[in-house]
């Protein structure tokens, strides 16, 4: 495999101490490439590799680490090596890594930051987890509206290497209120009149986020708008930092994650999978698993209220998987599309309406088809003393479109009804929505085969 190319050169140089060695393959290789050849080495060995690197090629190789990795070195490497490493890393992503740390090395490696790092690290760290605050970072260009053309590239070059993005330029007054934007592009197409003022040139229209939204929020608007970054402000509209798209991607991925944990029916985890006690897993799964025994439980109390009509028509109880999992699986895939789509912003509440009709008509398509695909299958399975009575034929394919109809209906009215009480709709997950359809499906099949064949 690609990963363990390097393994045997990397341990061999480490070995025999071969600094120019290690300090190549820091520098001739990308990054993200020098930290995929070092995943089968140990926390400790791949710092070793990278303190051989200069400091920002060690920050940009660190930052490919998986969290784990991440997470190990900073709590088991010498305190400052690490510090001095943990000052260059980005504001958002430095205070990521130090929460997770106990508190005797959090205090440790505070100690050994910069002022300014150890400010900006206990400003951010106050934002709630899940807020714009929180995924934000500090490093912007702020320009003063009453520099020129010709002063604002002079002070960009000056401090670009400060900022993580220069494509925008953000202009300030003089107790930080935004006051507009100007583009890379602008300044250097400006230069043609070089003392033109910024407040002439930049632009008021601008597309911000409060400290205090969602995350999630966040990300669906720079996605809307395709933005490279946008601005977080205060209440009193003061800009506090910006939120890039590297950025964004992490959010997508962890709001990613914990909606592909609700849709298995697991609650979300804090930590990566591997950092999570066993305990806190067996929790986390137990609680739904609970919830879904009781469903499964009432469905057997649906099915025990019908015994005397399975022990007389043996054949009812045949189809009974059948019945469960088309409507289960109608109801799954109908709150899969509807989840999905909420999150993506494609519909909204006030689509309700809309939703409803189509799923009905989509019901009534996909029940048409399996009915007739459970008519055929009852011909086999009925009895054929009972084949010639009509009516037993046609028990298990009006079961099936009434219990699809059913499905589709339940797994989109409740993700739109958790919406609506201002509940995540990803926690109304598929084998949730398919214990429902369960019992509703074993009461349709029951009363139908009551009326017809009685």
């Amino acid at each position: 495999m690609i990963n363990t190319l390097y393994l045997p050169e990397l341990r061999e140089m480490l070995s025999a101490d071969n600094v120019e060695g290690l300090r190549d393959f820091c520098e001739a290789i990308h990054p993200a490439r020098a930290a995929e050849f070092m995943a089968g080495l140990s926390p400790s060995e791949s710092w070793q590799v990278i303190e051989h690197g200069k400091m920002e090629v060690r920050v940009d190789i660190f930052s490919f680490f998986g969290t784990d990795k991440q997470y190990e070195i900073l709590a088991s490497q010498p305190i400052a090596s690490v510090a001095s490493m943990v000052a260059e890393l980005p504001p958002d992503d430095r205070v990521d890594l130090l929460q997770e740390l106990d508190e005797d090395r959090l205090a440790e490696l505070l100690e050994r930051l910069p002022v300014e790092e150890r400010r900006d690290f206990q400003r951010l760290s106050q934002y709630p987890e899940g807020t714009a605050g929180a995924v934000m970072t500090t490093e912007i260009a702020k320009l003063s509206e009453s520099l020129t053309i010709r002063e604002a590239l002079n002070e960009i070059g000056r401090q670009s290497e400060n900022y993580e993005t220069i494509y925008y330029l953000y202009i300030v007054d003089e107790v930080d209120h935004l006051r507009g934007l100007v583009s890379a592009r602008q300044l250097l197409t400006g230069m043609k009149q070089p003392e033109t003022p910024l407040h002439q040139i930049m632009d008021t229209n601008l597309v911000t986020v409060d400290v205090m939204d969602d995350q999630e929020d966040v990300a669906n608007q720079v996605a809307k708008m395709d933005l490279l970054a946008i601005p977080v402000v205060d209440n009193q509209h003061k800009l506090l930092g910006i939120i890039t798209h590297d950025d964004v991607i992490d959010v997508v991925q962890e709001e990613a994650t914990e909606d592909a944990h609700r849709f298995g029916a697991v609650d979300p985890l804090d930590e990566s999978y591997l950092r999570t006690s066993v305990f806190t897993l067996t929790w986390k799964r137990g609680i739904w698993l609970s919830i879904l025994f009781f469903f499964a439980l009432l469905t057997a109390f649906a099915i025990q209220e019908y015994e005397a009509e399975i022990e007389e028509w043996v054949w009812l109880a045949l189809f009974i998987p059948l019945v469960i999992s088309s409507g289960g699986n109608s109801g799954s895939q109908s709150a899969t599309l509807i989840i999905t789509a909420l999150s993506r912003g494609h519909i909204s509440l006030s689509d309700w309406g809309r939703v409803v009709v189509r799923e009905l008509i989509m019901g009534l398509l996909l029940g048409t088809g399996l009915a007739a695909m459970g008519l055929v299958a009852s011909i086999f399975f009925v009895p054929a003393s009972e084949t010639f009575l009509s009516a037993s034929l046609f028990v298990v394919p009006l079961t099936l479109l009434l219990v699809v109809i059913c499905g589709t209906l339940t797994g989109s009215v409740l993700p739109l009804l958790f919406e609506k009480l201002g509940w995540d709709p990803a926690m109304m997950s598929t084998p949730f929505v398919a214990g429902i359809v369960d019992i509703l499906g074993i009461l349709i099949y029951f009363k139908v085969a009551t009326l017809f064949i009685v």
